[in-house]
Parts: structure tokens; sequence; C-alpha cells
């Protein structure tokens, strides 16, 4: 350390502000907009899971918990939406490289994985409504397919955003608006993958003990 780092400093000449305006970063600025969406987004499913706290044993008797989640039924599906979001990320690799085919190559590859982890939840509540265990039924049951349906509409709407993206880089490549809306997008498909770990654990874990 220099004898200058610990010398005096002259309030008059510390600059504390700047009068000029040098503007802000576009995709920075709605990057910024897009989190704060997020964490509002994060509040409901906060809600969602607090409800389930309580309705979890609340069947009146209805099916139980341990009849209707089984984890097994939610491995597949965690594991196509994971490899949807690495695929993802690798396609944001791509655009770093300003590599538009690996770009659209893997958001069409995430799509597609996107698209098999809902039919799987499909599949799981057609069984469900099957053999009866509806909404209707308790109010865990409305808890389940609330918190479960709630995060596949989620899921649902980023696949329709990513099919528009495939189109949009497809065909004008990495523009201003592009390249913000893929981060933006990308923020959105981790933080569905981050749900459903925690549907995962909490909802179908906790749910068979």
């Amino acid at each position: 350390m220099s004898s200058h780092d610990n010398a005096p400093v002259d309030p008059n000449t510390v600059e504390l502000w700047d009068y000029e305006d040098h503007g802000h970063d576009f995709i920075g600025t709605r990057t910024l907009g897009f989190w704060l969406y997020m964490m509002s987004d994060a509040m409901i499913f906060a809600a969602l899971f607090a409800a389930h706290g309580v309705y979890v044993r609340n069947f009146a008797g209805s099916f139980t918990s341990q009849e209707v989640v089984h984890p097994m039924n939610a491995i597949w599906p965690t594991v196509f939406i994971l490899s949807s979001v690495m695929t993802y990320g690798l396609g944001m690799v791509a655009l770093k490289k300003g590599n538009k085919s690996g770009v659209v190559n893997a958001l069409i590859l995430s799509f597609l994985l996107g698209v098999g982890f809902l039919l799987m939840e499909w599949r799981e509540f057609s069984e469900l409504a099957a053999m009866g265990a509806i909404p209707q039924m308790s109010g865990f049951l409305s808890d389940f397919w609330t918190i479960v349906i709630a995060h596949a509409a989620h899921v649902l709407f980023g696949l329709i955003w990513m099919a528009v993206m495939i189109v949009q880089v497809a065909v004008n490549g990495f523009d201003q608006n592009n390249v913000y809306r893929l981060l933006n997008l990308k923020i959105f498909w981790h933080f569905q993958a981050v749900i459903w770990v925690s549907i995962f654990t909490f909802v179908y874990l906790f749910g068979a003990i």
C-alpha cells in the first residue's frame, strides 16, 4: 500500500454525480424489467406452495397424497425439463459466438424436450382423471392439480415464445430485439426448471411420505 492511499481527500475535488445523461443500455434495461416481472411470478408460486402445505393432508376421505403422488411419475418429466434448459444454455453459447444455426438448432431441440415434458404431464393427469382423482374430490386434489397445471401453463407459454423466437432468429438474425428476447426467455425458462424442481421435491417426494 502506498502512502497516497491514506492521504486526505479534498471534498471539493470529489465528483458525487454526473450532470450529463449517458442514457441506458437497451438490452440491460429490458432484461432488468423482466427480472422484476419474474419476481411477481415467484410470489404466485410461493403462495401456491404455502397453500400446498395446508392442503396436503386435507383429503377428507378421498384419495390420499400417497395414492395420488408417485415420485417415479415425475422422474422423466424432470429429466426432460432439465435437459431442455441445458440445451437452451448451449443455444446461448452459440449466441455469444454469433452462430445463428447453432441457436436455431438448440432452440428446436429445447422446444421438443419441452413438448415431451408436457405430454408426460398430460398422461399423468389423464390417468388421475380416469381413476376419479379430480380437483372436486378434496382440498388436496384441488391444490395438487392447481400447482402442477399452473406450472404446465407457464411451460406452454414458454414453448410458444420459443417457437416464435425460432422463426424470428431464422429470419432476422441477431438484431437488438431478438437478443434481448432470447435473454429474457432464458431467464423465464430457467425459472420454470427451478419451479419444477421445487414441485418435484415438495409435492412429489414429500407427498409420497
